[in-house]
């Protein structure tokens, strides 16, 4: 498997593991993610990828290894103020319309004034919702709560993003726009964490874990891991990774 060095780490996964009863979510799971890295996670669903994500953003607990994100054990008040996390189940509140739900979660980022003005109005262009905004988010379709959904995850310019599935219901062209400004975020040096059930995004990382059971099975560019295998497609490398011929 292919590893970042620790030094450049900002996320730090320590041999995690995680039960329900049972059952085994996550086992002996380690990896890094490096300053202006985009990881992706790839792997059917079950396989830990949420549970994984969720441990990181401090939302899970794990009964076992450590989490480090900033250098500081989670978790940890002050690390989880610089995520940005978005989850696959939008956590909104549907009586308020879009704009409220983006002033609400200024104020508990401690955006204020004309600079929270400035954002949302930025972050509601940026998703398209600008003329919705003022709409109750009951009324929003899942693909608009989706894009809600990234708005508050960007609010207050974190260092780290965690996206669960971040453009499920969402229109290819708007996919686009979504990964333009991921991949501008990057180069500003945001960090972000992304699983996705799409091989095209998947290509545009650069490195994938694959999961499969809980376990982590393979780690590496796109291309490393297409190389490794002798595939053509990450599809297939999953596949052959996996013990199924693809």
């Amino acid at each position: 498997m292919e590893s970042k060095r620790v030094q450049d780490a900002v996320v730090e996964v320590r041999h995690l593991v995680q039960k329900f009863g049972k059952r085994v979510v996550l086992d002996d799971v380690s990896f890094t993610i490096g300053r202006g890295e985009i990881l992706g996670l790839l792997g059917p669903s079950g396989s830990g990828k949420t549970t994984l994500v969720k441990t990181i953003a401090a939302v899970g607990e794990y009964v076992g290894g450590e989490v480090l994100v900033l250098g500081r054990k989670m978790p940890d008040y002050g690390t989880i103020a610089r995520i940005g996390y978005m989850a696959q189940a939008d956590a909104l509140y549907h009586d308020l319309t879009g704009y409220d739900n983006l002033v609400f979660f200024a104020e508990l980022f401690g955006v204020k004034g004309a600079k929270r003005k400035q954002r949302i109005g930025e972050l509601l262009e940026l998703v398209q919702l600008s003329e919705h905004a003022k709409r109750p988010v009951q009324t929003y379709s899942g693909g608009m709560k989706r894009r809600l959904s990234l708005a508050v995850a960007l609010l207050h310019e974190p260092e780290i993003l965690i996206l669960d599935e971040p453009t499920v219901g969402i229109d290819p062209v708007l996919r686009k726009d979504f990964w333009r400004e991921f991949l501008r975020l990057k180069e500003q040096g945001v960090s972000i964490l992304i699983t996705t059930h799409v091989m095209d995004e998947a290509e545009q990382c650069d490195r994938l874990g694959l999961i499969r059971e809980g376990k982590l099975i393979a780690l590496g560019t796109p291309a490393r891991l297409k190389e490794e295998t002798g595939t053509a497609t990450i599809e297939e490398a999953f596949l052959r990774y996996g013990g199924v011929q693809a």
